[in-house]
């Protein structure tokens, strides 16, 4: 616990020092629109791309993922072999493969880039699954890498945060000049900071509602991409398998979106679900056009 408390004070710290060491290079004012928008640019890509960055090593701290340098049995052997060969078909270069301590079933995938990425599986998975099965989990993981699915999430994340900020001051000094009377105070009293806060909250909240939504069609696609990997049965009977732990992730906050297993949601819950609800993602599975036949083993990205 104490160990992820100081990765996100010296996250933060980080970004903050990023955005004064701008600021003051190109003598930005954030008083004015055009200087607060370009604090919030900074401070806001900063944030995502920080967190991009470091995304294996908090990963990799964070789940206690073993990665597999030199196999030291058949089974890692074989996933070692596995992910390399879907790495080779799907373009990329070979990913660090990882085996981590947890009783569901999942996988994940996580790095800066489609050459620099980590694919990582539970025990759970490993105690559950066929190797057919397996396979299909890891095209998926293979498949959300070759997208460069981290990078996008990570842009869209840097945009949204850009937002957040700037309109929540923007609103929050407007609000605040009305309630002092039309008279401007700088937009340092207490009304406009608590006015800001709340609307940081407000605006936050519709954001992660636009990202989970990203979240979820990416999601299709990855399956996609396992099945254009694999086959399509493969990864039918793989979301199958998943369905006897869907919906219990044991996986840290801010790498759970990238597990192949989601939770469980309905009505408005839904809107913030990172993973659609797997009946969804099995029949949309079904009725995909791969663009190849089922048995092939060629990149479709």
């Amino acid at each position: 616990m104490f160990s992820r408390i100081a990765l996100f004070l010296a996250t933060n710290i980080a970004v903050l020092a990023l955005v004064s060491i701008v600021m003051a290079i190109f003598g930005i004012d954030p008083a004015t629109n055009a200087g607060l928008l370009m604090f919030a640019a900074v401070f806001g890509f900063g944030g995502a791309f920080v967190s991009l960055a470091l995304s294996k090593w908090t990963a990799k701290r964070s789940t206690g993922a073993h990665v597999i340098t030199q196999p030291a049995n058949e089974s890692e052997r074989w996933l070692v072999e596995t992910v390399r060969r879907q790495a080779q078909q799907a373009g990329i270069g070979m990913p660090e493969v990882a085996i981590y301590d947890a009783p569901e079933i999942n996988a994940f995938a996580t790095g800066a880039t489609r050459n620099n990425a980590l694919v990582a599986v539970s025990t759970g998975l490993l105690r559950s699954m066929t190797r057919d099965e397996a396979e299909a989990v890891l095209g998926h993981e293979v498949a959300h890498v070759a997208n460069g699915d981290m990078v996008t999430m990570a842009l869209l994340q840097g945009v949204l945060n850009t937002f957040v900020i700037f309109l929540a001051r923007v609103v929050g000094r407007a609000v605040d000049g009305y309630l002092n009377g039309g008279r401007d105070n700088g937009g340092g009293g207490l009304a406009y900071f608590a006015i800001v806060f709340v609307l940081d909250m407000i605006f936050g909240l519709f954001a992660s509602m636009i990202a989970m939504w990203f979240s979820r069609r990416r999601e299709f696609r990855a399956d996609v991409g396992g099945a254009q990997l694999a086959g399509r049965q493969k990864m039918l009977a793989a979301l199958e398998r998943l369905g006897q732990t869907y919906g219990h992730n044991t996986l840290p906050k801010q790498i759970a979106a990238f597990g192949i297993s989601g939770g469980l949601g309905h009505g408005l819950k839904r809107l913030l679900m990172s993973h659609p609800p797997l009946e969804e993602r099995i029949q949309s599975l079904r009725n995909a056009d791969l663009g190849e036949s089922d048995g092939a083993r060629q990149r479709a990205f």
